[in-house]
C-alpha cells in the first residue's frame, strides 16, 4: 500500500512537471535591462518585484518552445522531495536544454541539462553559475517606461522608484501593495527593521542603535537582529556606506529604492531621498565611493566629490565648499559635481572644477 502511494506521488510530481512543460510563457511587454542573459548558466540575485522573473521568461521565449523548462519554486504543488527524484529523469525523457529554477531553494537538486538558470533573494555559493545582480530600475532603464522623455519623467522616477510592477499599480493603492510585498517576502525582524531603516534613510545608523529602538517594541535578542540586519544587506534591500579611511565609524544607510521610503514611513524629506536616488545610480555603475564630514560622495578613482543639493543656493554652496576645502587640497581632488534638480551651472574654485548638474543630465551620462 506504502509503494502503491509513493508511486502514485511520483505520477502526480510527473503531471506537475508535464503541466509547467506545457504551459506557455508570457511577458507583457518587455523592456530590455543592462542585465543580459547569454548561453551560460546563471545564478540572478536581486530583491523582490526587480525584475528577475520577467527577465528569464522573455530569455526563454526566444528558445524553441520545447526545448526548456520553467519552474517557479514557490508553487505550493511541489513536493521538493519528489521533485527531487523525478526532476533530472523528466529532463532527460523530453531532451530539456534549459532549465529555469525560478525562486530557487537550496534542497532543489539540479538537473543534468546545458544550461540551468536559477533566480533568487540570496546570493548561493554555486562555483559552476555566473552571478548576475538585478537591481531595481536606474533613471535610464525607467525612461523605456515613459511615453515620451520631456521633465514629467523625473517626476515620475521620484513618484514611483524603480520597481516595474509600480507602473501597473494605480496611485491610491502603490503603498498598501508594496507594504504587503515586504510583509510576504520578509521575516517579521527584517521588516520592523526596514521600517527603521527607511525613516533613517540617507543618515548614519548602526545595527546597535536599530537594536535599541526595536527592543523597545518588540523582545528581540542582539544577535537575531545582528543576523537580520546582515541578511537584508546581504539580499540587498539596504545598502550601507562607509566612512572614508574611517571603517569602524558608522555607516550610512541607503535604501534598494526610495519606494520603500514613501511605502514604510510617512516622514518627508526630499533632500535624503534625492541624496539616496544619486547612491543607488552609483552603486548600479560599479562606482565605489565613500562619505566624509560635510561630503556626501567621495569618488577615489576619478578624484572628485559629489554633492547632493536638488535646491542649491549658490551662496550655500560657497559655504560648503569652505568647509571641505582640507580635503579638497589633501586629496588633490580634480572636480566637485553638485546635482541638483534642474540647475546647471559652473562655479570658479581655486582648488577645483565645481560643476552643478540637474539630476537626469547625470545620470544619463557616460
Amino acid at each position: 500500500m506504502i509503494k502503491l502511494d509513493i508511486k502514485n506521488n511520483w505520477k502526480n510530481m510527473d503531471i506537475l512537471l508535464e503541466e509547467f512543460y506545457k504551459t506557455d510563457l508570457y511577458v507583457d511587454k518587455f523592456h530590455d535591462r543592462k542585465v543580459f542573459i547569454g548561453d551560460s548558466s546563471y545564478q540572478i540575485n536581486g530583491v523582490s518585484q526587480c525584475g528577475k522573473t520577467k527577465l528569464v521568461k522573455n530569455y526563454l521565449l526566444g528558445l524553441k518552445k520545447n526545448s526548456y523548462l520553467y519552474i517557479d519554486c514557490n508553487d505550493i504543488r511541489i513536493d521538493i522531495e519528489l521533485l527531487n527524484t523525478t526532476l533530472n529523469k523528466f529532463c532527460n525523457k523530453n531532451k530539456i536544454d534549459v532549465l529555469v529554477l525560478d525562486n530557487y531553494k537550496e534542497s532543489i537538486n539540479f538537473a543534468n541539462v546545458s544550461q540551468l538558470i536559477i533566480t533568487s533573494q540570496i546570493r548561493h555559493d554555486i562555483k559552476s553559475l555566473q552571478q548576475l545582480q538585478l537591481f531595481p530600475l536606474d533613471y535610464e532603464e525607467f525612461l523605456a517606461y515613459e511615453h515620451k522623455y520631456d521633465s514629467s519623467a523625473l517626476n515620475h522616477f521620484f513618484q514611483l522608484g524603480g520597481f516595474p510592477s509600480m507602473h501597473k499599480i494605480h496611485s491610491d493603492e502603490r503603498n498598501l501593495y508594496f507594504q504587503h510585498i515586504l510583509q510576504f517576502t520578509l521575516s517579521d525582524i527584517e521588516f520592523d527593521i526596514l521600517s527603521i531603516c527607511a525613516k533613517f534613510m540617507s543618515q548614519k545608523l548602526s545595527a546597535f542603535t536599530i537594536y535599541e529602538k526595536l527592543k523597545l517594541i518588540r523582545k528581540i535578542s542582539k544577535d537575531k537582529l545582528y543576523k537580520s540586519f546582515e541578511d537584508l544587506v546581504s539580499k540587498n534591500y539596504i545598502h550601507t556606506l562607509s566612512k572614508f579611511n574611517h571603517d569602524r565609524a558608522t555607516k550610512k544607510i541607503y535604501l534598494c529604492d526610495t519606494s520603500i521610503k514613501t511605502a514604510l514611513s510617512i516622514e518627508k524629506n526630499f533632500g535624503r531621498l534625492f541624496e539616496n536616488m544619486i547612491f543607488l545610480e552609483l552603486l548600479k555603475s560599479n562606482v565605489k565611493s565613500y562619505y566624509d564630514d560635510d561630503i556626501d560622495f567621495y569618488l577615489p578613482s576619478s578624484d572628485e566629490i559629489i554633492l547632493s543639493k536638488p535646491f542649491v543656493d549658490e551662496r550655500q554652496l560657497f559655504k560648503k565648499l569652505e568647509s571641505i576645502e582640507a580635503f579638497i587640497f589633501t586629496h588633490s581632488i580634480k572636480k566637485v559635481t553638485v546635482i541638483s534638480m534642474n540647475k546647471e551651472s559652473s562655479i570658479s574654485h581655486p582648488l577645483s572644477k565645481v560643476e552643478i548638474v540637474p539630476f537626469d543630465i547625470w545620470a544619463l551620462g557616460d
